[in-house]
């Protein structure tokens, strides 16, 4: 399944607390088990937490699919990029 991307532009993100994080962790959470019930597999594989945004890795059947999930869940998506490859200090050897 291709891997997506998400940038989600959040001022303030890095200041959210333990609480407010749970809480996001928690909706998102919600809202994929609700999609795999209706038979949409969407994933969810981690997110990085800066100063002013979340960037979130999901696994998905194609990027409307990752949109449908923030819409749903109340997050934004500013961008959603497909994950062609991945590279790592390995990759030089």
């Amino acid at each position: 399944m291709p891997k997506y991307l998400i940038e989600r532009r959040m001022p303030g993100a890095g200041k959210m607390s333990a609480e407010e994080l749970r809480g996001a962790s928690q909706t998102s959470n919600e809202v994929l088990a609700n999609m795999q019930k209706d038979g949409k597999n969407v994933q969810w594989v981690e997110s990085y937490v800066t100063d002013d945004a979340i960037h979130c890795v999901y696994l998905a059947p194609d990027a409307e699919a990752v949109r449908d999930h923030a819409r749903t869940a109340g997050f934004p998506a500013d961008s959603v990029n497909q994950i062609r490859a991945t590279i790592s200090p390995s990759t030089a050897e």
